[in-house]
């Protein structure tokens, strides 16, 4: 009888199940998990011997912006890309807060055909809602790649904007998928302006302009809303402890995401060291604030991890506040952040792949991904958990070329990125570029 034979095999890596971590074998032929087990007996065209590297289900980044097109000076989704499998990233949502915003189905489908020829990894693409495309939501979600609709209700780098109720509730209301949302105030934000509009301002001012109460009175319009509309929503970038708390009490109607750059930094220590490096929508806050948002990945109100990899040229950047843009580089240091609290204890491996794997595909609906399973996408992040490096700049493939983590050591590496069974990283090495794809959504119910 003759022995099966695989297209590629994973060999004595720890896998990272659900609940608890085995070494085994992973035999994968044309794309798919094939077989999982002692595979020593089995034929392969290619075997990589991974013993001591844990392997987890793909890892998915759920908020990046790209900047294409229109500020491709800052990125663009080769670039980006590129950066998301250096740091075990296999795929990406990306923002609509482009120029031309991304609110159309022809700047829609301009953005799938460039991520189908520059994309060096799998992708979604959210459709931008503003106060004049509510009519079309219905139709634009459904377009193939689509991951939801995004809501900006601050201003935030670009002109997408919907600040008031009647609006927010028109969006609600046309719509299926996910709904993601930027919650700030803009009514907030605009009576306080004049803190900013001072001769003498500085960027430890950011946080006092953007302050807690301006999110907090955002997601509680949301929640009403929500629970008008019997609509679930999806609120990013968590900054409060206050909103985990909300969020806690309406956990059947709102999922939520937190970044790594508010979990592992805090005001007036960011600003200081940083300077406007620190400055992102909404801002870094005190330790008090970051301690809120550790309680609620522990109590699991935080479903994912998303880097809002927001990237801006370092000339940018260095603008005198408040000229200076928001934003932080953070797709290709998600991963080895996000591993060093494992190392560190504050969160597990398999928290770690709940977060950012699997829930990613879960919330979304991202048909045959985010678990390591037969006849699943042979997506993986393997991980070195006892590697120790220190990121810099020069590692940073962005346009931008910078980090807010520079200098910064970090136990737990990324050390292949493997995509529908291709090796495309290795040790920090781009192998090869496969052929990206749009991610299958299913139906949410």
């Amino acid at each position: 009888m003759r022995r099966k034979t695989f297209d590629l095999i994973l060999k004595n890596g720890q896998i990272v199940f659900d609940n608890k971590t085995e070494v085994s074998d992973i035999g994968i032929l044309d794309s798919k998990i094939a077989s999982i087990g002692n595979l020593s007996s089995y034929l392969s065209k290619k075997i990589l011997d991974i013993s001591d590297l844990h392997v987890l289900p793909g890892c998915i980044d759920t908020q990046v912006h790209f900047r294409e097109p229109g500020f491709t000076h800052k990125e663009d989704i080769k670039s980006g890309s590129k950066g998301a499998i250096l740091g075990g990233i296999t795929g990406f949502f990306e923002m609509p807060n482009t120029n031309p915003p991304t609110i159309n189905e022809i700047q829609f489908k301009n953005k799938i055909l460039s991520a189908k020829k520059n994309s060096y990894c799998n992708f979604g693409f959210y459709i931008g809602a503003s106060k004049e495309n509510a009519k079309d939501l219905r139709f634009l979600e459904k377009l193939s790649g689509c991951a939801g609709v995004k809501i900006f209700m601050g201003s935030s780098t670009g002109s997408l904007l919907v600040e008031d109720d009647e609006n927010l509730e028109k969006i609600f209301s046309s719509c299926f998928k996910n709904i993601a949302v930027h919650s700030e105030d803009e009514y907030r934000l605009l009576a306080r302006k004049n803190i900013i509009n001072k001769k003498s301002v500085s960027v430890n001012e950011h946080e006092i302009w953007r302050d807690s109460i301006s999110a907090i009175n955002s997601t509680k319009r949301l929640i009403k809303i929500s629970k008008k509309l019997g609509r679930k929503i999806h609120i990013l970038h968590i900054s409060t402890e206050d909103e985990i708390q909300l969020i806690k009490k309406n956990k059947k109607l709102i999922t939520a995401e937190v970044t790594p750059q508010h979990l592992f930094f805090n005001s007036p220590d960011c600003y200081n060291e940083l300077g406007t490096l620190a400055q992102m929508n909404p801002p870094i806050r005190s330790k008090k604030h970051q301690s809120g948002l550790w309680k609620g990945i522990h109590e699991r109100v935080i479903d994912i991890i998303g880097s809002d990899h927001a990237p801006h040229t370092l000339s940018e950047k260095n603008k005198d506040y408040p000229l200076s843009p928001s934003g932080m580089v953070g797709v290709q240091t998600l991963v080895p952040v996000m591993l060093n609290f494992v190392n560190q204890n504050k969160l597990s491996i398999f928290d770690f792949v709940r977060l950012i794997s699997e829930n990613p595909c879960k919330i979304f609906n991202i048909i045959n991904k985010g678990k390591i399973k037969k006849n699943y996408d042979a997506d993986f992040t393997i991980v070195d958990l006892n590697k120790t490096k220190i990121i810099e700049n020069n590692w940073i493939v962005s346009k931008s070329g910078w980090t807010p983590y520079d200098g910064k050591k970090f136990k737990g590496w990324p050390s292949h990125t493997v995509i529908g069974g291709e090796i495309i990283m290795q040790e920090g090495e781009i192998l090869k570029k496969i052929d990206a794809k749009p991610f299958e959504f299913g139906v949410i119910d």
